[in-house]
């Protein structure tokens, strides 16, 4: 890769911008792109690099397209006739206006992972963040609960024991934070929501019902559920697909 290009890559992981690294793995005469070539393609469409031509690039282009929502990653072959059965994995792309050679890439999703926002500064936010991390997840504690809640958060959990526990509550519930919990006893938890619209939407006590009696324990339970209770995206078919790319090249 480029010099450019990496900078660009770390850029876009240190933003939490998604994107897909598309690599030239093998080449079959004639194509403009060799073995190595390497370019980025962001969410709109936009494609920095090179990878080939206009008609490689298009058709790049549309597969990144289908990996950010499913956030796999494939190798794709582009080929400008029918092409046999490769393998499983692989994603075969008949396009018609290449100049006559076949290009194979490995396509790579590159996706941020997903944000918990916690707020508190106790032992279980603090578990809190060594369980996450080691799970995957960003983990950004809030401390003050006058923290804004982040709008990109797949989860904020409310974890300062009995202070100011409704204002980030709300804020998580209005912003549509797909888990929002608080680290409570039932009763309190209840006490606690009563007066907050949405309140139905909050997960207290927060966390899978797994006996947690440790600020770690407590920790893992509460991740454990945001695991389970995470959005899967429908995985693309095993196997080979084979697909006739819609373009043409003016």
């Amino acid at each position: 890769m480029s010099a450019g290009l990496a900078v660009r890559a770390e850029r876009l992981r240190t933003e939490r911008t998604p994107f897909v690294l598309a690599t030239v793995v093998r080449t079959e005469r004639p194509t403009s792109a060799k073995t190595g070539d390497r370019a980025l393609v962001l969410a709109d469409g936009t494609l920095e690099g090179f990878v080939g031509g206009t008609c490689a690039a298009s058709t790049v282009r549309a597969q990144a397209m289908r990996l950010l929502e499913s956030g796999e990653s494939t190798l794709l072959r582009i080929t400008p006739g029918p092409e046999e059965p490769g393998g499983e994995g692989l994603v075969t792309v008949s396009n018609p206006c290449l100049s006559g050679g076949t290009l194979d890439l490995f396509l790579e999703a590159v996706l941020p992972p997903a944000l918990i926002q916690v707020f508190g500064d106790g032992p279980v936010a603090g578990a809190l963040a060594g369980v996450g991390a080691a799970a995957g997840y960003d983990v950004r504690p809030a401390g003050d609960c006058a923290a804004p809640v982040l709008a990109d958060a797949a989860a904020v959990v409310v974890a300062t024991h009995g202070r100011d526990e409704e204002p980030p509550l709300t804020a998580a519930l209005r912003a549509g934070i797909p888990y929002v919990g608080l680290i409570a006893s039932r009763a309190r938890g209840a006490a606690v929501t009563a007066g907050i619209e949405g309140a139905e939407r909050v997960r207290t006590p927060a966390g899978l019902d797994i006996g947690a009696r440790t600020a770690p324990e407590i920790a893992l339970s509460v991740v454990a559920e945001i695991v389970s209770l995470r959005p899967r995206p429908a995985p693309a078919r095993d196997g080979v697909r084979h697909e006739t790319a819609r373009h043409e090249c003016g």
